[in-house]
């Protein structure tokens, strides 16, 4: 059976104008969209997506859907931090997908964000701009790697995020990232047999063992006995 390819979509307006075929690119959906370089901060907040999209400089980068051991690590992580933050008055912790704008050209998607009780209020209910501290964990490909690793710190950074955690499942280890100078250093890197530590939130630790643990599959409890009542 025939395809049509982008280039063919593109160049022919008599293709576009007839309904797309089983095994042709879906165009009617495409051309609802801008191309990628052209969307615009609107348009992006306007997207009603189901999945993790991040606005680069006008591109949409689509990060891989997390599988549940990454999503447990993030769970666990949340949950220990909000738990943390909450105790002791000091704003709220979030978990994506929630777009946070860094800044102008720049939305990222962390896997969980702690925002500042002044972060909250100028959010007014709606995306936060900026955070604390951001937590990614790090999906296997070596496009997410490099993301996690490379761009989300100057990213970070340069939108002032005071601390930025990289939790990573096949390396085993958690770097935390300071703010110094307008530039994210290496403050503790963690692994196995240690603990975490937060340098902005004085107090807050996890056990590394105890986070790479969550990502197993729990135990199904074992059936009641039945007493003959």
């Amino acid at each position: 059976m025939a395809t049509v390819t982008v280039h063919e979509a593109e160049q022919s307006p008599d293709v576009r104008r007839r309904p797309s075929k089983r095994g042709e690119l879906t165009w009617e959906i495409a051309q609802r969209y801008p191309r990628q370089g052209e969307w615009t901060e609107e348009e992006y907040f306007a997207l009603e997506a189901d999945y993790f999209v991040e606005f680069v400089d006008g591109v949409l980068e689509f990060l891989p859907r997390p599988k549940l051991p990454h999503q447990r690590i993030a769970k666990f992580l949340l949950y220990r931090l909000d738990e943390f933050v909450t105790e002791n008055d000091l704003g709220e912790v979030d978990i994506a997908p929630l777009p946070v704008k860094l800044f102008e050209g720049r939305i990222r998607e962390p896997d969980v964000v702690y925002m500042n009780w002044e972060q909250v209020e100028a959010a007014e209910d709606a995306y936060p701009n900026g955070a604390d501290l951001v937590v990614e964990v790090v999906s296997p490909d070596d496009e997410s790697r490099k993301r996690d690793y490379e761009e989300k710190p100057l990213d970070y950074a340069k939108a002032g995020v005071k601390e930025y955690w990289i939790v990573d499942p096949q390396m085993r280890t958690i770097k935390v990232l300071t703010l110094s100078r307008k530039k994210h250093r290496t403050d503790g890197e963690f692994r196995p047999g240690q603990t975490a530590t937060s340098a902005l939130l004085d107090g807050f630790s996890v056990s590394v063992d105890d986070v790479f643990a969550a990502s197993r599959k729990p135990a199904k409890p074992a059936p009641k006995k039945d007493n003959g009542k």
